[in-house]
């Protein structure tokens, strides 16, 4: 992991935290492919987060079978690839959707 994913991996964890959520790097033995992070949301909504470094993560076939079948369950899915796609996810999924909520 390049330095630059870790910082995004940390700065989603406490953009997450800050709202009132949990950003749980998800380990799944026996099925490979799966996105890093779970992020769990208050009012349980749950969103699948692909983290790459910005310049070359490539994305394997079964990743986008994952993300394809996560999405097509229903389920919200990111892949961030740079300070962008953080501030993206951010202003939709933590700051939009609290709004929404109130």
């Amino acid at each position: 992991m390049s330095v630059l994913e870790k910082e995004i991996e940390k700065k989603l964890r406490l953009a997450v935290e800050r709202h009132g959520g949990l950003c749980l790097k998800w380990v799944c033995p026996g099925w490979s492919g799966v996105p890093d992070r779970i992020v769990l949301l208050p009012l349980g909504r749950i969103v699948f987060v692909e983290l790459k470094r910005p310049e070359g993560g490539k994305t394997s076939r079964l990743q986008q079978w994952w993300a394809k079948k996560l999405i097509l369950l229903g389920f919200h899915y990111w892949q961030l690839d740079d300070e962008e796609d953080l501030e993206l996810f951010d202003y939709v999924e933590l700051q939009q959707r609290a709004a929404w909520e109130r």
